[in-house]
């Protein structure tokens, strides 16, 4: 199998130590040079600059890791080829070109898989099971808090000049933290309304938003709160579900599951699996998109569930600069423009 990465900022790099993990010998690297990375790692590897180029060597697979405004200008001319897509999160930056990169997909006939790697956490998965079997009865709220100082992420550069940070990069806590967007989805189905207060609130030298207040109402009558923000120190990723019969928390930090059952009156534990490490996301991600290249699995997170969490996050976005509520009951199923 060959495969071509897109980008390599640290992101790209965690790509390509697990798919070397995982028994990929033929990797090809497309690259602009602007990585602050060391190429220690990259030593021997071929290194191309132009995407046309690139894709000329025939890549079973491409996954593109760049910045996320760039993400489409690689996404939709490997999409022509039939060429598999591993599309980091979010898949764009904006609904322009997006609907390019449908029928791309669909002329080509290649699988796309959107990035988001908490569909692999054990975690998350436990909370799903535990849902559908109606461990806390009827699911009535939830509520996600991720909190995280910006300048931490990446010590050896200036966080300033990170795409995180720059909005013509598609920057902004928003659009960088939108997981909570797309695995509350995975949990609750489609939503229906959103609001959204947001602003840069902090010292930080950045001119995106810093922090944010969403909510969401979902088809299924659950109500979720979602809190993004680029400044909480110690940094915090937690989940909380109350529903009729009981309640559901589950922290990032220790990757346990707690349960309480109202029947019961007690909690029960559901530890993170032994020698589990935050890596085992990334690696487990990277094997199912390895078996959808085979054609040995469908995407477990679609183009469509890209497309989905990045409506709401530019719907959040839309709210916090409106002031108003945004209703998406039946905008789900119409093609945005694009």
């Amino acid at each position: 199998m060959k495969v071509l990465i897109a980008g390599l900022g640290s992101i790209g790099r965690r790509h390509l130590r697990n798919l070397t993990t995982l028994g990929v010998e033929e990797i090809l690297l497309l690259r602009s040079q602007h990585s602050t990375l060391p190429d220690d790692e990259l030593e021997g590897l071929p290194v191309l600059t132009d995407v046309q180029s690139a894709l000329d060597y025939q890549p079973d697979a491409v996954i593109v890791s760049n910045p996320t405004a760039l993400h489409l200008d690689i996404a939709i001319p490997a999409a022509e080829r039939g060429i598999h897509l591993f599309l980091e999160k979010p898949l764009s930056h904006s609904m322009q070109r997006v609907n390019i990169l449908r029928r791309a997909v669909e002329h080509g006939g290649g699988q796309v898989t959107v990035g988001f790697q908490f569909r692999f956490h054990p975690g998350l998965q436990q909370v799903k099971r535990l849902l559908d079997e109606g461990a806390i009865g009827k699911p009535s709220s939830a509520h996600a808090h991720w909190g995280e100082y910006l300048p931490s992420w990446h010590p050896w550069e200036d966080y300033r000049q990170g795409y995180s940070a720059r909005p013509e990069l598609g920057g902004g806590v928003i659009l960088t933290l939108c997981h909570p967007f797309d695995y509350l989805r995975w949990l609750f189905g489609e939503v229906t309304a959103l609001w959204a207060f947001a602003g840069h609130l902090s010292d930080l030298k950045i001119a995106v938003e810093d922090t944010a207040e969403i909510g969401l109402r979902f088809e299924s009558s659950v109500l979720a709160g979602v809190h993004l923000d680029y400044v909480q120190r110690p940094p915090a990723h937690r989940l909380e579900f109350i529903g009729t019969g009981g309640t559901i928390r589950w922290g990032n930090a220790s990757g346990a599951v707690h349960l309480y059952r109202a029947s019961a009156g007690e909690w029960e534990l559901f530890p993170a699996p032994a020698g589990f490490e935050r890596n085992d996301l990334f690696l487990e991600q990277m094997r199912h998109f390895l078996a959808v290249v085979r054609n040995e699995a469908p995407p477990s997170c679609t183009l469509e569930d890209g497309v989905r969490a990045l409506e709401l996050a530019l719907a959040a976005h839309e709210s916090a600069q409106s002031g108003l509520a945004i209703h998406l009951q039946g905008k789900a199923n119409l093609p945005p423009a694009g």
